[in-house]
């Protein structure tokens, strides 16, 4: 059997397209994987305080009713995809990544009544059956541009910041995740944010 290739942001015009679709001039979209999770409440709270939109990857083996998910969107938030499980798609063959997709798809739609237009891989990792699915599903796949590598940050939770600050530009796509030390953190980097002059908005 030939070796699956992965692909990166580049290998793909299609992806490519898609993924590099950029904000208003000037503004920044804070993108939240891996939920929705217990500190959820905490991030939103801070958010409807700081008067900010946010796009939120979840996966969806942890959606119930009893989330917050309602809130979500009733103060203007995007829910998207980030798969069932949070496996490697590409460690899949193409019917177990649309299974892997479609159940996530569902499963948002039949909780909150809204549609799903976007999806993040998990670890960013995907190949042309991702892509194919992606097209048969009419999803639209988010990367980001700036890490905030806030999971690695636990000891250390301003280094999220620095990683965000020192490599923001206008149009940045910024990876943050539903952990304790992003919430800590999360009022200061919308600040410096917008003392940097930038501006929030969706995808």
């Amino acid at each position: 059997m030939t070796e699956k290739v992965v692909y990166d942001l580049e290998d793909d015009r299609w992806m490519k397209n898609l993924m590099n679709h950029k904000p208003d001039e000037g503004r920044v979209v804070l993108t939240f994987d891996d939920g929705p999770g217990r500190h959820l409440a905490a991030i939103l709270d801070i958010l409807k305080e700081k008067a900010v939109p946010a796009v939120f990857f979840w996966n969806t083996r942890l959606l119930y009713d009893q989330r917050p998910w309602r809130r979500v969107i009733d103060e203007g938030h995007l829910i998207g995809s980030h798969s069932h499980k949070h496996v490697n798609l590409t460690s899949l063959n193409q019917q177990k990544q649309y299974d892997e997709i479609k159940t996530s798809i569902d499963r948002i739609e039949s909780i909150t009544g809204q549609r799903v237009r976007y999806f993040r891989p998990p670890f960013g990792q995907f190949n042309e059956d991702t892509v194919a699915v992606l097209k048969s599903l009419d999803l639209t796949p988010v990367m980001w541009e700036i890490t905030s590598y806030d999971w690695e940050n636990k000891a250390e939770p301003g280094k999220t910041v620095c990683n965000v600050i020192d490599h923001v530009k206008a149009g940045s796509i910024i990876l943050l995740h539903e952990l304790e030390q992003t919430v800590e953190v999360l009022p200061e980097l919308i600040d410096r944010l917008r003392e940097e002059g930038y501006d929030f908005t969706l995808i």
